[in-house]
């Protein structure tokens, strides 16, 4: 009997191959038997999801050393997806070029602002080079390989260089060595991992127009010896000086975490879960 071949999971990420998040979706699935689904924004990963085109999603919610994607926060909470599960990702940022160039001979440098950003002190050093940001790390690998673009550099993964065919001319040149981004796995359907033990909740909430309503919130989370590892405000669009609050909190019994929900209530406008999954592991 001919065995069936078993059906590939569709991924749908921010940039083209080679990038982070794809590193990242690979390193969280554990298996070959995934499709990368490269999106060119965050905003087309909800729009993959939601028209079925891909599985699930993965998408940079903050790095170590740039902070936040603020937008993000809210495409997630608008989109009703879920958070699935998350993964913490070193990132080891390099230059490359197409092969046979120096350092000196490289004149433009492209890359996603938060790559810019990470690698500051290694351009400071380098004043004949002008930095350009562009939508993606992978892409702008790509780029230089399809015009054959000599004197033009990128910021991207090992993966990328490897996936072009661009030589890796400074490696490591991220400013931090502990520089790690958390990516956050979406879906449409909850957890696919149910029996696994949950200890990871991401909400959100606004505040009610009531004195210390949020001091309230946080002395209840106290209370119960809820692990607040996140707190983050947003603006709420046309409602001057009113906010959205994400919190991530870790917990070990589901029930007093259940029972947490039921305490903060009364003092929000607007509760919501956005994913509760096990924590990630980091990957070196």
């Amino acid at each position: 009997m001919e065995k069936k071949e078993q059906k590939k999971l569709r991924i749908a990420i921010q940039g083209g191959y080679g990038a982070f998040h794809e590193i990242a979706a690979r390193q969280y699935f554990e298996t070959d038997q995934i499709e990368i689904v490269p999106r060119r924004t965050f905003k087309d990963i909800f729009k993959t999801l939601k028209e079925r085109q891909s599985d699930f999603g993965i998408m940079a919610i903050e790095n170590s050393v740039a902070g936040s994607i603020l937008p993000n926060y809210t495409l997630l909470m608008e989109s009703g997806k879920k958070i699935i599960g998350e993964i913490f990702l070193r990132i080891r940022q390099n230059l490359v070029v197409l092969p046979g160039q120096d350092l000196k001979d490289i004149k433009e440098v492209y890359s996603h602002p938060m790559a810019i950003l990470q690698c500051q002190t290694f351009f400071e050093k380098q004043p004949g080079i002008r930095l350009i940001e562009s939508a993606d790390t992978a892409m702008s690998a790509k780029e230089i390989s399809d015009k054959e673009l000599m004197g033009v550099g990128a910021i991207a993964s090992d993966l990328a260089a490897e996936k072009y065919n661009l030589e890796i001319i400074a490696g490591g040149i991220e400013t931090n060595k502990v520089n790690y981004t958390r990516f956050l796995i979406l879906s449409d359907n909850g957890n696919i991992n149910k029996n696994s033990g949950n200890n990871k909740a991401s909400l959100f909430f606004s505040l009610s127009h009531k004195i210390g309503s949020l001091s309230k919130i946080l002395s209840i989370l106290s209370y119960y010896e809820m692990n607040l590892t996140k707190i983050q405000s947003m603006p709420i669009i046309g409602k001057e000086w009113d906010y959205h609050f994400y919190i991530d909190m870790l917990f070990e019994e589901e029930g007093l975490y259940r029972q947490v929900l039921d305490a903060i209530r009364p003092f929000t406008g607007e509760l919501g879960i956005l994913g509760e999954y096990r924590k990630g592991r980091k990957i070196l």
